[in-house]
Protein backbone atom coordinates (compact mmCIF):
# COMPACT_ATOMS: atom_id res chain seq x y z
CA UNK A 1 0.00 0.00 0.00
CA UNK A 2 0.97 3.65 -0.42
CA UNK A 3 1.55 5.33 2.95
CA UNK A 4 1.68 9.05 3.76
CA UNK A 5 3.26 10.02 7.10
CA UNK A 6 2.04 13.15 8.89
CA UNK A 7 4.19 13.93 11.92
CA UNK A 8 3.99 16.32 14.84
CA UNK A 9 7.54 17.64 14.64
CA UNK A 10 8.03 19.04 18.15
CA UNK A 11 11.15 17.39 19.61
CA UNK A 12 12.67 14.22 18.20
CA UNK A 13 10.32 11.47 19.46
CA UNK A 14 7.73 11.29 16.68
CA UNK A 15 10.45 11.78 14.06
CA UNK A 16 12.48 8.78 15.24
CA UNK A 17 9.29 6.71 15.55
CA UNK A 18 8.59 7.53 11.91
CA UNK A 19 12.08 6.40 10.92
CA UNK A 20 11.55 3.09 12.69
CA UNK A 21 8.09 2.50 11.20
CA UNK A 22 9.32 3.33 7.69
CA UNK A 23 12.00 0.64 8.06
CA UNK A 24 9.41 -1.93 9.09
CA UNK A 25 6.85 -1.00 6.40
CA UNK A 26 9.49 -1.01 3.65
CA UNK A 27 10.55 -4.53 4.69
CA UNK A 28 6.92 -5.59 4.13
CA UNK A 29 6.81 -4.05 0.65
CA UNK A 30 4.80 -0.93 1.47
CA UNK A 31 5.77 2.46 -0.01
CA UNK A 32 6.04 5.71 1.92
CA UNK A 33 5.04 8.25 -0.73
CA UNK A 34 5.63 11.36 1.34
CA UNK A 35 6.26 12.78 4.80
CA UNK A 36 4.56 15.92 6.11
CA UNK A 37 6.04 17.46 9.25
CA UNK A 38 4.05 19.99 11.29
CA UNK A 39 6.25 22.47 13.12
CA UNK A 40 6.54 26.04 14.31
CA UNK A 41 8.79 28.57 12.52
CA UNK A 42 11.18 28.36 15.49
CA UNK A 43 11.84 24.63 15.01
CA UNK A 44 13.82 22.98 12.26
CA UNK A 45 13.68 19.43 11.00
CA UNK A 46 16.89 17.66 12.14
CA UNK A 47 19.37 16.74 9.41
CA UNK A 48 19.45 13.09 10.51
CA UNK A 49 15.75 12.75 9.76
CA UNK A 50 16.03 14.29 6.30
CA UNK A 51 18.91 11.94 5.48
CA UNK A 52 17.33 8.72 6.79
CA UNK A 53 13.61 8.86 5.95
CA UNK A 54 14.11 8.01 2.23
CA UNK A 55 10.93 9.79 1.14
CA UNK A 56 10.01 13.34 0.05
CA UNK A 57 9.70 15.59 3.14
CA UNK A 58 7.44 18.64 3.30
CA UNK A 59 6.77 20.94 6.24
CA UNK A 60 3.73 22.96 7.22
CA UNK A 61 2.96 25.30 10.09
CA UNK A 62 1.28 23.68 13.05
CA UNK A 63 0.22 24.71 16.59
CA UNK A 64 2.85 24.33 19.27
CA UNK A 65 3.72 25.23 22.85
CA UNK A 66 5.90 28.27 23.48
CA UNK A 67 8.60 28.17 26.20
CA UNK A 68 9.02 30.77 28.90
CA UNK A 69 11.49 33.63 28.55
CA UNK A 70 14.23 31.41 29.92
CA UNK A 71 13.37 28.76 27.29
CA UNK A 72 12.52 26.06 29.82
CA UNK A 73 8.92 25.30 30.82
CA UNK A 74 5.91 25.87 28.58
CA UNK A 75 4.14 29.24 28.84
CA UNK A 76 0.49 28.16 28.45
CA UNK A 77 -1.18 31.59 28.18
CA UNK A 78 1.42 32.84 25.73
CA UNK A 79 1.03 29.65 23.69
CA UNK A 80 -2.78 30.01 23.48
CA UNK A 81 -2.54 33.65 22.38
CA UNK A 82 0.15 32.90 19.82
CA UNK A 83 -1.81 30.03 18.26
CA UNK A 84 -5.09 31.98 18.14
CA UNK A 85 -3.35 34.74 16.19
CA UNK A 86 -2.06 32.18 13.68
CA UNK A 87 -5.36 30.42 12.99
CA UNK A 88 -5.26 31.60 9.37
CA UNK A 89 -1.92 29.81 8.96
CA UNK A 90 -3.35 26.60 10.37
CA UNK A 91 -6.38 26.80 8.09
CA UNK A 92 -4.01 26.98 5.14
CA UNK A 93 -2.13 23.98 6.54
CA UNK A 94 -5.34 21.92 6.71
CA UNK A 95 -6.01 22.60 3.02
CA UNK A 96 -2.39 21.74 2.24
CA UNK A 97 -2.63 18.41 4.07
CA UNK A 98 -5.83 17.53 2.25
CA UNK A 99 -4.26 18.38 -1.13
CA UNK A 100 -1.15 16.30 -0.38
CA UNK A 101 -3.27 13.27 0.58
CA UNK A 102 -4.94 13.49 -2.83
CA UNK A 103 -1.80 14.31 -4.84
CA UNK A 104 0.28 11.46 -3.38
CA UNK A 105 -2.48 8.90 -3.99
CA UNK A 106 -2.02 7.58 -0.46
CA UNK A 107 -4.04 4.53 0.56
CA UNK A 108 -3.24 5.05 4.25
CA UNK A 109 -2.38 8.18 6.22
CA UNK A 110 -0.29 7.42 9.30
CA UNK A 111 -0.71 10.21 11.83
CA UNK A 112 2.00 10.68 14.45
CA UNK A 113 -0.12 12.83 16.82
CA UNK A 114 -0.47 15.85 14.54
CA UNK A 115 -3.53 17.90 15.55
CA UNK A 116 -4.19 19.31 12.08
CA UNK A 117 -4.49 15.83 10.60
CA UNK A 118 -7.57 15.15 12.72
CA UNK A 119 -9.02 18.52 11.75
CA UNK A 120 -8.35 17.76 8.09
CA UNK A 121 -10.44 14.60 8.41
CA UNK A 122 -13.16 16.55 10.19
CA UNK A 123 -13.49 19.35 7.64
CA UNK A 124 -12.16 17.94 4.35
CA UNK A 125 -13.17 14.25 4.47
CA UNK A 126 -10.15 12.62 2.74
CA UNK A 127 -10.86 9.17 1.31
CA UNK A 128 -7.60 7.59 2.52
CA UNK A 129 -7.98 5.61 5.75
CA UNK A 130 -6.04 6.94 8.73
CA UNK A 131 -4.08 5.06 11.39
CA UNK A 132 -2.92 7.06 14.42
CA UNK A 133 0.19 6.01 16.32
CA UNK A 134 1.74 7.59 19.42
CA UNK A 135 2.22 7.01 23.13
CA UNK A 136 -0.31 9.78 23.81
CA UNK A 137 -3.23 7.59 22.68
CA UNK A 138 -2.60 5.54 25.81
CA UNK A 139 -4.00 8.54 27.73
CA UNK A 140 -7.42 7.42 26.44
CA UNK A 141 -7.02 3.88 27.80
CA UNK A 142 -9.37 3.16 30.73
CA UNK A 143 -6.54 1.50 32.69
CA UNK A 144 -3.96 4.26 32.24
CA UNK A 145 -2.70 5.79 35.51
CA UNK A 146 -2.25 9.56 35.60
CA UNK A 147 -0.11 11.54 38.05
CA UNK A 148 -1.84 13.93 40.44
CA UNK A 149 -2.39 16.90 38.15
CA UNK A 150 -5.12 19.46 37.55
CA UNK A 151 -8.29 17.63 36.48
CA UNK A 152 -9.27 20.29 33.92
CA UNK A 153 -5.81 20.15 32.33
CA UNK A 154 -5.99 16.36 32.08
CA UNK A 155 -9.43 16.56 30.47
CA UNK A 156 -8.14 19.06 27.93
CA UNK A 157 -5.17 16.80 27.19
CA UNK A 158 -7.49 13.86 26.51
CA UNK A 159 -9.75 16.06 24.38
CA UNK A 160 -6.75 17.27 22.34
CA UNK A 161 -5.68 13.66 21.85
CA UNK A 162 -9.13 12.68 20.58
CA UNK A 163 -9.15 15.58 18.12
CA UNK A 164 -5.89 14.34 16.55
CA UNK A 165 -7.68 11.02 15.88
CA UNK A 166 -10.92 12.26 14.29
CA UNK A 167 -11.76 9.86 11.46
CA UNK A 168 -9.12 7.29 12.43
CA UNK A 169 -9.61 3.65 11.46
CA UNK A 170 -7.59 2.66 14.54
CA UNK A 171 -5.28 4.05 17.18
CA UNK A 172 -1.99 2.30 17.97
CA UNK A 173 -1.04 3.30 21.51
CA UNK A 174 2.69 2.86 22.14
CA UNK A 175 3.26 1.63 25.68
CA UNK A 176 6.06 0.84 28.14
CA UNK A 177 4.25 -2.42 28.95
CA UNK A 178 1.56 -4.75 27.69
CA UNK A 179 -2.05 -3.63 28.24
CA UNK A 180 -5.39 -4.88 26.97
CA UNK A 181 -6.93 -3.73 23.70
CA UNK A 182 -9.97 -1.42 23.77
CA UNK A 183 -12.10 -2.43 20.76
CA UNK A 184 -14.85 0.09 21.56
CA UNK A 185 -12.32 2.91 21.08
CA UNK A 186 -10.50 1.18 18.18
CA UNK A 187 -7.35 1.13 20.30
CA UNK A 188 -4.57 -1.43 20.13
CA UNK A 189 -1.68 -1.27 22.62
CA UNK A 190 1.69 -1.99 20.98
CA UNK A 191 5.39 -1.85 21.97
CA UNK A 192 7.58 1.22 21.39
CA UNK A 193 8.89 1.89 17.87
CA UNK A 194 12.65 1.66 18.41
CA UNK A 195 15.04 1.84 15.48
CA UNK A 196 17.37 -0.97 14.45
CA UNK A 197 20.32 1.18 15.52
CA UNK A 198 19.06 0.91 19.11
CA UNK A 199 17.96 -2.73 18.96
CA UNK A 200 21.32 -3.83 17.56
CA UNK A 201 23.44 -1.78 19.96
CA UNK A 202 25.38 -3.50 22.75
CA UNK A 203 25.33 -1.24 25.84
CA UNK A 204 28.11 -0.76 28.34
CA UNK A 205 28.29 1.38 31.46
CA UNK A 206 30.60 4.32 30.87
CA UNK A 207 31.76 7.16 33.08
CA UNK A 208 29.76 10.09 31.67
CA UNK A 209 26.19 11.40 31.91
CA UNK A 210 24.18 11.68 28.71
CA UNK A 211 21.15 13.92 28.09
CA UNK A 212 18.69 15.57 25.74
CA UNK A 213 17.25 19.07 26.24
CA UNK A 214 14.08 19.85 24.28
CA UNK A 215 14.34 23.49 25.36
CA UNK A 216 17.90 24.80 25.35
CA UNK A 217 17.29 27.00 28.40
CA UNK A 218 17.88 23.94 30.56
CA UNK A 219 21.49 24.16 29.43
CA UNK A 220 22.05 26.80 32.11
CA UNK A 221 20.95 24.35 34.83
CA UNK A 222 23.36 21.77 33.44
CA UNK A 223 26.22 24.30 33.35
CA UNK A 224 25.47 25.40 36.91
CA UNK A 225 25.63 21.81 38.18
CA UNK A 226 28.77 21.23 36.14
CA UNK A 227 30.49 24.19 37.83
CA UNK A 228 30.03 22.44 41.18
CA UNK A 229 31.00 19.00 39.79
CA UNK A 230 33.63 19.59 37.09
CA UNK A 231 35.00 16.06 37.55
CA UNK A 232 31.85 14.43 36.08
CA UNK A 233 32.02 14.15 32.25
CA UNK A 234 28.76 15.01 30.44
CA UNK A 235 27.46 15.00 26.86
CA UNK A 236 24.12 16.70 26.24
CA UNK A 237 22.18 17.10 23.00
CA UNK A 238 19.98 20.05 21.99
CA UNK A 239 18.66 21.80 18.85
CA UNK A 240 19.75 25.32 19.77
CA UNK A 241 19.94 27.56 16.74
CA UNK A 242 23.18 29.31 15.84
CA UNK A 243 25.48 26.87 17.65
CA UNK A 244 28.18 24.59 16.29
CA UNK A 245 27.84 20.85 15.76
CA UNK A 246 29.59 20.50 19.13
CA UNK A 247 29.82 23.31 21.69
CA UNK A 248 32.63 22.34 24.05
CA UNK A 249 32.35 24.17 27.36
CA UNK A 250 35.50 22.53 28.77
CA UNK A 251 37.16 19.11 28.92
CA UNK A 252 34.19 17.45 30.68
CA UNK A 253 31.06 19.19 29.31
CA UNK A 254 29.92 19.34 25.68
CA UNK A 255 26.62 20.21 24.00
CA UNK A 256 25.92 18.53 20.65
CA UNK A 257 23.44 19.29 17.89
CA UNK A 258 20.99 16.43 17.29
CA UNK A 259 22.62 13.66 15.27
CA UNK A 260 21.09 10.19 15.42
CA UNK A 261 24.30 8.16 15.07
CA UNK A 262 26.16 10.21 17.67
CA UNK A 263 23.13 10.28 19.98
CA UNK A 264 22.79 6.48 19.95
CA UNK A 265 26.54 6.03 20.46
CA UNK A 266 26.57 8.26 23.53
CA UNK A 267 23.39 6.66 24.87
CA UNK A 268 24.78 3.12 24.60
CA UNK A 269 27.99 3.93 26.49
CA UNK A 270 26.63 6.32 29.13
CA UNK A 271 26.39 5.85 32.88
CA UNK A 272 22.89 7.39 32.99
CA UNK A 273 20.53 9.57 30.97
CA UNK A 274 18.73 12.88 31.70
CA UNK A 275 15.88 14.16 29.55
CA UNK A 276 12.82 16.39 29.35
CA UNK A 277 10.67 13.22 29.45
CA UNK A 278 9.91 12.55 25.81
CA UNK A 279 8.56 9.00 25.39
CA UNK A 280 10.93 7.85 22.66
CA UNK A 281 14.30 8.63 24.23
CA UNK A 282 13.15 7.24 27.60
CA UNK A 283 12.35 3.95 25.83
CA UNK A 284 15.77 3.97 24.16
CA UNK A 285 17.45 4.45 27.54
CA UNK A 286 15.38 1.67 29.13
CA UNK A 287 16.20 -0.74 26.31
CA UNK A 288 19.91 0.03 26.74
CA UNK A 289 19.65 -0.44 30.53
CA UNK A 290 20.28 3.21 31.43
CA UNK A 291 18.65 4.83 34.48
CA UNK A 292 16.73 7.97 33.56
CA UNK A 293 16.16 11.35 35.19
CA UNK A 294 12.98 12.86 33.70
CA UNK A 295 12.25 16.61 33.90
CA UNK A 296 8.84 17.31 32.29
CA UNK A 297 8.26 20.69 30.63
CA UNK A 298 4.46 20.36 30.17
CA UNK A 299 1.52 18.16 31.17
CA UNK A 300 1.98 15.63 28.39
CA UNK A 301 5.58 14.96 29.44
CA UNK A 302 4.50 14.79 33.09
CA UNK A 303 2.19 11.92 32.14
CA UNK A 304 4.98 10.27 30.13
CA UNK A 305 7.38 10.54 33.06
CA UNK A 306 4.92 9.13 35.60
CA UNK A 307 4.06 6.22 33.30
CA UNK A 308 7.76 5.51 32.70
CA UNK A 309 8.50 5.55 36.43
CA UNK A 310 5.84 2.85 36.94
CA UNK A 311 7.83 0.67 34.54
CA UNK A 312 11.09 1.22 36.39
CA UNK A 313 12.69 3.78 34.05
CA UNK A 314 14.02 6.02 36.79
CA UNK A 315 12.98 9.13 38.70
CA UNK A 316 11.02 12.33 38.01
CA UNK A 317 12.24 15.79 39.07
CA UNK A 318 11.30 19.45 38.60
CA UNK A 319 14.81 20.41 37.50
CA UNK A 320 17.99 18.72 36.29
CA UNK A 321 18.99 17.24 39.64
CA UNK A 322 22.03 15.36 38.40
CA UNK A 323 23.02 14.42 41.96
CA UNK A 324 19.89 12.26 42.06
CA UNK A 325 20.80 10.76 38.69
CA UNK A 326 24.29 9.82 39.86
CA UNK A 327 22.82 8.14 42.94
CA UNK A 328 20.27 6.33 40.77
CA UNK A 329 23.03 5.04 38.50
CA UNK A 330 24.47 3.08 41.44
CA UNK A 331 21.19 1.42 42.46
CA UNK A 332 19.20 1.06 39.23
CA UNK A 333 18.03 -2.40 38.14
CA UNK A 334 17.24 -2.91 34.41
CA UNK A 335 13.78 -4.14 33.38
CA UNK A 336 14.15 -7.37 31.30
CA UNK A 337 10.37 -7.54 30.73
CA UNK A 338 10.55 -4.23 28.87
CA UNK A 339 13.24 -5.54 26.51
CA UNK A 340 11.13 -8.62 25.74
CA UNK A 341 8.09 -6.40 25.08
CA UNK A 342 10.06 -4.21 22.64
CA UNK A 343 11.35 -7.26 20.79
CA UNK A 344 7.76 -8.20 19.89
CA UNK A 345 7.19 -4.86 18.15
CA UNK A 346 7.70 -5.99 14.55
CA UNK A 347 4.92 -8.54 14.36
CA UNK A 348 2.55 -6.79 16.79
CA UNK A 349 2.69 -3.51 14.86
CA UNK A 350 2.93 -4.84 11.30
CA UNK A 351 -0.11 -7.06 11.72
CA UNK A 352 -2.14 -3.86 12.23
CA UNK A 353 -1.17 -2.74 8.72
CA UNK A 354 -2.42 -5.84 6.93
CA UNK A 355 -4.53 -4.58 4.04
CA UNK A 356 -7.34 -7.08 4.59
CA UNK A 357 -7.69 -6.10 8.27
CA UNK A 358 -7.58 -2.38 7.53
CA UNK A 359 -10.33 -2.68 4.94
CA UNK A 360 -12.49 -4.62 7.38
CA UNK A 361 -12.07 -1.90 9.98
CA UNK A 362 -12.73 0.99 7.59
CA UNK A 363 -15.97 2.81 8.61
CA UNK A 364 -18.80 1.90 6.25
CA UNK A 365 -19.87 5.46 5.44
CA UNK A 366 -18.57 9.01 5.41
CA UNK A 367 -21.05 9.96 8.11
CA UNK A 368 -19.89 7.09 10.32
CA UNK A 369 -16.25 8.04 9.83
CA UNK A 370 -16.89 11.67 10.73
CA UNK A 371 -19.30 11.26 13.60
CA UNK A 372 -17.39 8.54 15.50
CA UNK A 373 -19.75 8.95 18.47
CA UNK A 374 -18.33 12.42 19.15
CA UNK A 375 -21.16 13.69 21.31
CA UNK A 376 -20.61 10.75 23.66
CA UNK A 377 -16.84 11.08 23.61
CA UNK A 378 -16.72 14.80 24.27
CA UNK A 379 -19.16 14.35 27.13
CA UNK A 380 -17.03 11.55 28.59
CA UNK A 381 -13.83 13.55 28.21
CA UNK A 382 -15.13 16.56 30.11
CA UNK A 383 -16.86 14.64 32.90
CA UNK A 384 -14.40 15.70 35.61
Amino acid sequence: MKMLFIIQGEGRGHLTQALSLRQKLADEGHQVVGVLVGKSPARRIPDFFMEKINAPVYSFESPNFLPTAKNKQVNLLKSIGYNVLRLHKYTASIHYINRMIKDTGADVVINFYELLTGLTYLFCRPKAMMVCIAHQYLFLHPDFSFPKLNAVSLSLLKFFTRVTAIGATKKLALSFRKMREVPADKMVVVPPLLRKEIINKTPRKGSYLHGYLLNSGFGEEVKEWHTAHPEVPMHFFWDKRGTKETTKIDDTLSFHQLNDIRFVKYMANAKAYATTAGFESVCEAMYLDKPVLMVPTHIEQACNAYDASLSGAGTVAEHFDLDALLHLSETHQPNPVFRHWVQQADWLILREFREDLLMEEMPSSVWHRLSMHWVYRVTKTFSI
